[in-house]
């Protein structure tokens, strides 16, 4: 096959995308402090990219070194079940933090370590179903006309999942209003007790819309134009609109270490421990702070 330049720069992608979560998840695994809910729920995120960047590098091995069917089927079935999977802990990372304002008094309990261990269960058993459906029979191998923009992936299949992303997506806003909302109202409470200046409400007012915006719009830039394209393209449509919308995608997996891993200034005090060669003695004892976001 002559090499397609869209395929290589998914290749680096992945690459970058593999090489960012391996470390976040070696540091979480590592890391006996890191066995909090809110990180045990960053592993599960990172897990899921790492997936989809060793994903995007074995497409392109198997394209182009060892074409076949059933190894299109297997890579096409680790990048649905990688990237739905990485959506899908977004959403558990947002109920988490929303869950952890919501009911501050009752966050830190066995009942909290529950929750998280059935949210992941319920994100990766309905990822992996996703994945699998293509390899079991449900492709568009034998009849073309019935191919989405993503082959293998028929137009029925492909839809259900850019739906299934809005669905995510109108969530995860509807619960980052919700939580700018209380992070708000806690702010104004503590600046009415305190005495403190109004100057210091508004401070922390657009702090939190900065991070929903941050947060949403990350999201929001590099999915919806994939999901959307998703539920409007076929079999037809341009493969140049296929790469074009695929590669931002692709980003989300990119950006979500830095969003969601290592700005945690716990993970932060680790990777500096790591690079200064002192880990053991700068190791933190304990932790059970939720996210940062």
């Amino acid at each position: 096959l002559a090499l397609n330049p869209w395929d290589v720069v998914l290749c680096i992608s992945g690459t970058i995308i593999s090489c960012e979560n391996a470390i976040v998840v070696v540091v979480i695994f590592y890391t006996p402090a890191f066995r909090a809910p809110a990180f045990l729920l960053i592993g599960s995120l990172a897990t899921a990219d790492l997936l989809a960047g060793l994903g995007l590098v074995l497409h392109f091995a198997f394209v182009y070194f060892i074409p076949s069917e059933a190894a299109s089927l297997l890579t096409v079935g680790l990048l649905v079940t990688s990237f739905t999977a990485s959506v899908g802990s977004l959403l558990t990372i947002t109920i988490d933090r929303y869950l952890s304002l919501y009911n501050a008094l009752t966050y830190y309990s066995e009942r909290t370590v529950t929750r998280t261990y059935i949210m992941l269960i319920l994100t990766w058993g309905a990822s992996v179903c996703y994945g699998l459906l293509p390899v079991v029979g449900w492709n568009c191998l034998k009849e073309p006309s019935a191919c989405s923009i993503v082959r293998p992936l028929t137009k029925s299949h492909l839809v259900i999942l850019s739906a299934s992303f809005l669905a995510v997506f109108a969530a995860m806003l509807q619960l980052y209003v919700q939580i700018c909302r209380i992070v708000c109202r806690h702010a104004h409470q503590i600046a009415v007790q305190r005495h403190f200046l109004a100057s210091s409400h508004d401070v922390t007012t657009r702090k939190g819309i900065a991070t929903l915006a941050v947060i949403l719009g990350t999201l929001a830039s590099c999915w919806l134009p994939f999901a959307v394209y998703g539920l409007l393209g076929d079999c037809s449509s341009p493969a140049l609109y296929t790469y074009a919308t695929l590669l931002p995608a692709t980003y989300n997996s990119m950006l979500n270490p830095v969003i969601y891993a290592f700005r945690n200034q716990e993970i932060q005090k680790v990777l500096w421990a790591v690079c200064c060669g002192c880990f053991s003695s700068s190791l933190p004892s304990r932790s059970r702070s939720p996210s940062d976001v």
